[in-house]
């Protein structure tokens, strides 16, 4: 295959410790890059990096790319930063085939979050100040559509966990769990996840939970939205970086790169058809999600290739059970090899190109591993997969599916009924805050099969929900309320 894309360098670190100890996600990114460029055991392949590509993160810098590239030797090269609401495969992808089709020699790929330095900053009664870049980008890339609608928005706000607890409710049902039951699944699992991250050398937990623990309310684990408590939820906490570089296999060749530090992408596929979570025919079952695994579990079987080490997305528990049906995929398999997003870390927007990194370096350990990562985008809106080995069994291929999945899924209207009555189905209690006590949030399905988001304040009501399902129930509405 000519220009054939592949990894030469790959870095990644976290740190702990006091303010004093921390750095900010700028110099995080640089360690990173850093770290990446000495993987590669040719320092000359800074000289061909044509390209900078960096996920946003929670720092307000506008163009960190351009810094590191300046400071380490490929001052010309293009920068762009990817804004939330873009599948961070995407960055991966993009560089392949740039690269597939000559329009670069190297690529870059960094990202980084120093959200426990503000912490520390806060506890310590420091000043947290980052370094001040103020020159825009080569490039912004964003999504083209939000990610929710302003009837969800309205209701949930803008924090991912109650559109996600909304999935995970649905899924419950069709899975025919009781509440209890349930509750100890999705514990169970986590749990495993968790006795993962603490012996990973880049997880943030250092202590396995047990499963009641997690899915216990407690004062340090309090409820974010039924059924999720904050154990269930990524943690972005933290300071972490991760970077890799990739290149076309001739140019590796010139560089003479050894061939034990180069590391294969396979496939990928994604998908970046856009429905609101309430709009969906199946909310549960996005049908570009199950084209953009098709396409992976078909190259596959095509080529006789086996994954057998996995980091299935893990911002919540849902997503994990989505992913594991899609690729028919066991839950009780091992489904992570970071630990997960809550116990491993789950860096804003740059947890795939973290979650990548650490199988690779698996993979490099040990060359009969092949990877399979999952990535999501907005409230489990996108999705994406991604094949990885140490030796390239086929020449790389990447689908979009997206174009397929907006012909076959059509958005649900929304209700334009007042009064009314409807199908629950999914809902999540949301805890109280400053203003009001806590709040049911509730999709629905009126009987002319239009949508409709309702919520409730009942206190009995609420009490209900966290006891007995109430996904499936006929309920009324008047206005926005549940009546």
């Amino acid at each position: 295959m000519k220009n054939r894309p592949v990894v030469v360098g790959i870095g990644s670190l976290q740190q702990k410790g006091n303010f004093k100890d921390l750095d900010e996600a700028l110099i995080l990114m640089e360690k990173a890059t850093q770290e990446a460029i000495n993987d590669s055991s040719s320092k000359q392949i800074s000289k061909y990096i044509d390209e900078v590509q960096i996920p946003k993160g929670y720092w307000k810098y506008r163009d960190p790319g351009k810094w590191i590239a300046k400071r380490n030797g490929f001052p010309d090269a293009k920068t762009s930063v990817t804004k939330i609401g873009v599948l961070q495969q995407n960055l991966i992808n993009s560089s392949c085939n740039k690269i597939k089709n000559g329009e670069i020699r190297a690529s870059l790929i960094v990202g980084g979050e120093a959200r426990f330095k503000r912490i520390r900053a806060l506890i310590e009664k420091k000043e947290y100040q980052e370094t001040e870049l103020n020159i825009n980008p080569d490039h912004y890339v964003k999504a083209k559509d939000d990610l929710h609608i302003k009837e969800e928005e309205d209701a949930l706000g803008l924090m991912a966990v109650g559109y996600y607890a909304i999935l995970e409710s649905a899924l419950r049902k069709t899975k025919n769990l009781k509440i209890d039951s349930h509750k100890e699944k999705i514990g169970k699992l986590y749990s495993d996840f968790s006795k993962i991250a603490a012996l990973n050398d880049d997880g943030w937990i250092a202590n396995p939970l047990d499963w009641e623990n997690i899915s216990n309310e407690s004062d340090k684990n309090p409820m974010q939205a039924l059924p999720y408590n904050k154990l269930h939820c990524a943690s972005w906490n933290v300071n972490q970086a991760s970077a890799m570089i990739l290149c076309s296999e001739e140019l590796a060749n010139d560089l003479n790169i050894p061939q034990k530090n180069r590391l294969y992408p396979l496939a990928s596929s994604e998908t970046n058809h856009m429905i609101a979570a309430i709009q969906r025919p199946n909310i549960i079952k996005p049908t570009g999600l199950q084209l953009a695994a098709d396409f992976i579990l078909n190259i596959c079987k095509e080529h006789n290739i086996k994954p057998n080490t996995f980091e299935v997305y893990s911002c919540f528990p849902v997503a994990v059970q989505m992913f594991a049906d899609s690729l028919n995929l066991d839950l009780n398999s091992n489904l992570t090899s970071t630990g997960g997003m809550p116990f491993a870390g789950g860096p804003l927007n740059h947890f795939v190109i973290q979650s990548t990194v650490k199988i690779l370096k698996d993979i490099k350990k040990d060359s009969n591993k092949i990877g399979l990562v999952t990535g999501v985008s907005g409230m489990m809106t996108k999705q994406s997969f991604a094949l990885w080995a140490k030796e390239p069994f086929i020449n790389f291929v990447s689908k979009d599916v997206t174009n397929e999945a907006e012909k076959i899924e059509k958005p649900i209207p929304l209700s334009n009924l007042k009064e009314g009555a409807g199908k629950v189905l999914g809902y999540t209690v949301l805890p109280k805050n400053d203003v009001n006590n806590k709040k049911a949030v509730i999709y629905i399905e009126d009987l002319n099969r239009a949508r409709k988001v309702i919520i409730s304040y009942d206190k009995k009501i609420i009490q209900n929900m966290g006891e007995e399902e109430w996904v499936g129930k006929l309920v009324n509405f008047k206005d926005n309320y549940l009546a």
